[in-house]
């Protein structure tokens, strides 16, 4: 059964396999539990074991999504702006994305930010809106326009409540 934290996110899932259940084997032969090692806390706060038997008979396994440079220059601007670009986008595809781009030069956060710069952030998002313009006459532009869409509604509510989240 995966865990789950306070804010639904799935952190881990169990996994059935027999190297992990030879090397518990291995442990326990050479005089150790098999229990794995106590984390002291994660970042919510919890103690968890580290490689520890699940109830399933599987291993805890922590898993954590890598954002690529295009999906993490996405701005985290206010509540009503992210709706509106989301139905832009939906309508004509691009044009909320090329909207957002501008933000960033208007002081919107985003995750690339601190790492690469306003300036190429910027131009990360004219990027994106470029390819959902020019690919949405094979509809692959025009769905990614709108998940880009849903994308930038999701930060900008998480913004609002003040709950970092993923997206």
């Amino acid at each position: 059964m995966p865990n789950k934290s306070t804010s639904g996110k799935t952190l881990g899932k169990c996994v059935n396999n027999k190297a992990a259940e030879r090397k518990r084997q291995m442990a326990q032969k050479e005089g150790g539990t098999g229990q794995g090692r106590i984390k002291t806390e994660d970042s919510f706060g919890a103690k968890a074991m580290s490689g520890a038997p699940a109830a399933g008979g599987g291993v805890v396994v922590e898993v954590r999504e890598k954002k690529g440079p295009l999906r993490a220059a996405i701005p985290t601007m206010p509540f009503p702006l992210a709706v509106i670009c989301l139905f832009l986008n939906t309508f004509i595809p691009g044009l909320g994305t090329f909207i957002s781009a501008f933000t960033v030069l208007c002081g919107a956060r985003s995750d690339l930010v601190s790492e690469r710069g306003v300036c190429c952030v910027f131009w990360l998002n004219v990027a994106a809106a470029l390819i959902q313009i020019l690919t949405a006459v094979i509809m692959v532009g025009w769905i990614m326009s709108i998940f880009w869409g849903m994308d930038m509604v999701i930060l900008a509510s998480c913004r609002d409540q003040g709950v970092p989240q993923d997206v």
